[in-house]
């Protein structure tokens, strides 16, 4: 991976292909988004660049706190050192945080956002959730942090961890022991700004840019809860769901979530023709899908 020299810090990145830029903003699985890289449907048409964030792999690792707007920053840096703006946004998890993030402090970055399963964690369902991972954070404290991730990512993925283990290990070699090394900067910060970032319906309200919710069909609560917030309180949100999936659905099932993307890519391109509010489908009008 190339560096960049950015806000004070290196941040790694990579980019791949020719077209419309898309920046992917990875959460705990810090090349998360390697399956998409593989996936004709974006990787024939569209640029795309994925980098590791402060505190992961790599990237310079600063001292807590880091906030979702700290990333955002960075993000917008980096698009700055890459000379592209605006970009197409897509974040998965904490990772589409840092993405709505960067649309309402830096929204001259941003032309389209998608938000592969948003996590924000103030929905009510959030505190069932926190009581799901309390054993993570115990296994974190007591310094296991393989136990740690294990417990975590089971939880929030849905999947028996064997299975979730040998699944990312298959689409993502080497993603467990890198995330197991992560783990100090996943518990010890970026789980914290988390649950310390603020986006309710006032926030919402203010992302003008088109937005696709994409939702696994066998999700958890919490990110079916986060699902119903943004249409409720988005101005524009496309919504599409993917079956047979949960939490790590691009994982799972790339062609499908690359497909959905790409559709939606095709229907703002950065030409400007998808941007004017005038032209914008309105939510009535928004596009919901399912991919099978």
């Amino acid at each position: 991976m190339q560096t960049a020299n950015v806000n004070g810090v290196q941040l790694e990145y990579e980019t791949i292909g020719a077209g419309e830029p898309v920046l992917l903003i990875s959460p705990v699985i810090a090349d998360g988004f390697l399956p998409l890289l593989a996936e004709p449907a974006l990787a024939d048409r569209y640029q795309l660049i994925r980098y590791h964030k402060r505190g992961w792999v790599g990237s310079t690792h600063t001292p807590p706190p880091v906030s979702i707007a700290d990333h955002a920053a960075d993000a917008a840096a980096l698009l700055d050192h890459l000379g592209l703006r605006p970009v197409h946004i897509a974040g998965h998890s904490s990772g589409a945080a840092v993405a709505v993030q960067l649309a309402l402090d830096h929204p001259e970055y941003v032309h389209t956002l998608m938000l592969l399963e948003l996590s924000l964690l103030s929905v009510p369902s959030g505190e069932a959730f926190f009581t799901q991972v309390g054993p993570a954070f115990e296994a974190y404290a007591s310094g296991d942090h393989a136990g740690a991730l294990a417990i975590f990512m089971g939880v929030v993925s849905g999947l028996e961890w064997t299975k979730g283990q040998a699944l990312l290990e298959e689409r993502v070699p080497g993603a467990v022991a890198q995330a197991v090394s992560d783990a100090d900067t996943f518990f010890g910060i970026e789980l914290p700004a988390l649950t310390e970032w603020e986006f309710g319906a006032e926030q919402a309200a203010r992302l003008d840019r088109p937005v696709l919710s994409v939702l696994g069909s066998e999700t958890q609560p919490l990110w079916v809860e986060v699902a119903e917030f943004l249409r409720s309180a988005l101005p524009q949100v496309d919504e599409c769901r993917i079956d047979g999936v949960g939490h790590l659905l691009h994982v799972q099932r790339s062609e499908p979530v690359a497909r959905a993307m790409a559709e939606f890519l095709g229907r703002y391109p950065t030409d400007g023709d998808g941007l004017e509010a005038s032209e914008r489908p309105s939510r009535s009008r928004a596009a919901s899908t399912v991919a099978r």
